[in-house]
């Protein structure tokens, strides 16, 4: 950054650096602030490729930050790349995507569209989908949008390069992607372009394009991916170290209490829309003497709020405390039947149908590890469960609960046919 630039960021107004707050490159930074300045109501857009239904908080630090600019007055541009979907983006692939179907595509469209207005304001949002535009385009036009670029510029981009020189496949329809992209831009006259680090490239395209359709250049807001709650990996539903936007009060106030107090203020910073001014006090505040847990209570309220209303988090709240503070057992459980045979069922296999464990392979880890309980029992090899009339409370780690009841299949199958 210039000297100029840090000139600019020193003198920056409140709204200003939560705008700038938490992201990792703005490009042009100088540009942003003189049009943030001359007032009037700039397009931001970001776009989202439906490929998956469900989305976790890692996919909500794009949303945050436009629901910011919201805030501020600007029009938002949710951008669902059907058209694009129906590609593969090949960002940050080492081979080419799988392209989604049809039926994926408006499927995972309709569901993008039900979890981000949890954090974005319908109506102050304009929901597009680029195949408005693209699904019109000739074949001679895009020919000539292709004359844009070439392939010396597309290797430039880290993945594409990568697969070059280890002799991987690149299918030529992926160089269209970040062509596309970019189109976007063009199409929606966009005045500022959100995406996350892996997306540079895309982004950037989207510049170059608008300044050859005489438009002037977006500017290029980069954010970074949200590490999960491990602290190290980036949030992914395959590392299990994420918070769904659908997950239960009580599992997202569990898990989010379970993240270190350094990564409380990263979330804090990129989840929510508190002020600095306000971050700076709390941080204050812990630092004379404030217990951290009651600053990781306001982020998980503040984020249960958000998907579920204020009661529940407060409820999510309450039952915490009873629960991991008083090692109370949850009064609310559903009692669930599992079927095994005359023996009964493997510890580890119930853990995993009940949903207190993704695998039998976690299940046994847990168990080795001493993180799992019967009846408040804890045990430490993978015993099997035998049936009976009395039910039991299943415990996995310090959040996870599960009341069942093992009954023989072979019993209940003799009842059924003797009726």
């Amino acid at each position: 950054m210039s000297e100029s630039d840090h000139k600019i960021t020193s003198d920056l107004h409140e709204h200003e650096m939560m705008l700038m707050r938490g992201c990792e490159r703005i490009i042009q930074e100088q540009e942003l602030i003189q049009r943030l300045r001359a007032g009037g109501r700039l397009r931001i857009k970001a776009g989202f490729d439906p490929t998956a239904p469900d989305l976790h908080l890692g996919h909500s630090v794009l949303l945050t930050k436009l629901r910011q600019f919201q805030d501020l007055g600007h029009e938002v541009i949710f951008l669902i790349g059907d058209f694009t979907g129906r590609i593969g983006d090949p960002s940050g692939r080492d081979a080419t995507r799988s392209p989604l179907s049809d039926e994926q595509v408006v499927i995972n469209a309709q569901t993008y569209q039900e979890q981000v207005f949890k954090i974005l304001d319908p109506k102050r949002c304009v929901v597009d989908f680029n195949s408005r535009w693209m699904s019109k385009m000739t074949a001679d036009a895009l020919i000539r949008l292709a004359s844009h670029m070439t392939v010396a510029r597309m290797l430039e981009r880290d993945d594409f390069k990568k697969r070059f020189h280890q002799n991987h496949a690149i299918a030529i329809h992926e160089f269209l992607y970040p062509l596309i992209q970019g189109y976007d831009s063009v199409e929606l006259k966009a005045d500022v372009e959100l995406g996350g680090t892996d997306q540079t490239f895309n982004l950037l395209m989207g510049r170059q394009l608008q300044v050859q359709s005489g438009q002037k250049p977006q500017v290029v807001m980069t954010l970074p991916l949200l590490e999960g709650l491990d602290g190290v990996r980036k949030m992914s539903k395959s590392l299990g170290n994420y918070v769904g936007l659908t997950e239960a009060p009580a599992d997202m106030m569990g898990k989010l209490m379970s993240i270190s107090d350094e990564m409380m203020w990263r979330y804090l910073t990129l989840l929510t829309c508190h002020s600095e001014t306000e971050l700076n006090q709390w941080r204050d505040e812990v630092a004379t003497g404030l217990n951290p847990m009651e600053i990781k209570f306001r982020l998980a309220q503040d984020i249960i709020t958000q998907y579920h209303g204020a009661q529940k988090a407060i409820n999510a709240k309450k039952d915490f405390i009873e629960r991991f503070r008083h090692g109370r057992t949850p009064q609310d459980l559903l009692l669930q039947t599992l079927y095994g045979d005359h023996e009964g069922i493997p510890l580890a296999r119930a853990l995993r149908e009940t949903g207190l464990v993704t695998s039998t392979s976690e299940a046994l880890r847990m168990i080795g590890q001493g993180g799992v309980r019967i009846n408040g029992v804890r045990m430490h090899d993978p015993v099997t469960l035998e049936p009976g009339d009395e039910s039991l409370v299943l415990q996995v780690g310090k959040r996870r609960f599960a009341k069942v009841q093992i009954q023989n299949k072979a019993k209940l199958q003799d009842a059924t046919e003797s009726e």
